[in-house]
């Protein structure tokens, strides 16, 4: 079992990473944002505030990662 920092910090920089992840696959794949918000269903403020780490909602990263096409688990990581 894992014990959890005594601060809330690292949930930030795991946001963080989860975001560069999508943002890096977007980008490997040549998809603008305009490409995949319209293609997941999601807003323009939705794509830019997972790709910069501030939000990562579940259903809006399953969304994502059905469009481009790889496992939920590629874009969280562990």
């Amino acid at each position: 079992m894992h014990v959890l920092p005594d601060d809330d910090s690292w949930l930030a920089e795991e946001r963080r990473a989860i975001g560069n992840r999508i943002r890096a696959e977007r980008e490997r794949q040549n998809l603008t944002q305009e490409r995949l918000i319209l293609a997941a269903g999601i807003d323009r403020v939705t794509i830019w505030r997972v790709e910069t780490g501030e939000e990562s909602k579940l259903s809006t990263l399953l969304r994502i990662a059905r469009v481009l096409g790889v496992p939920l688990r590629d874009l969280v990581g562990e």
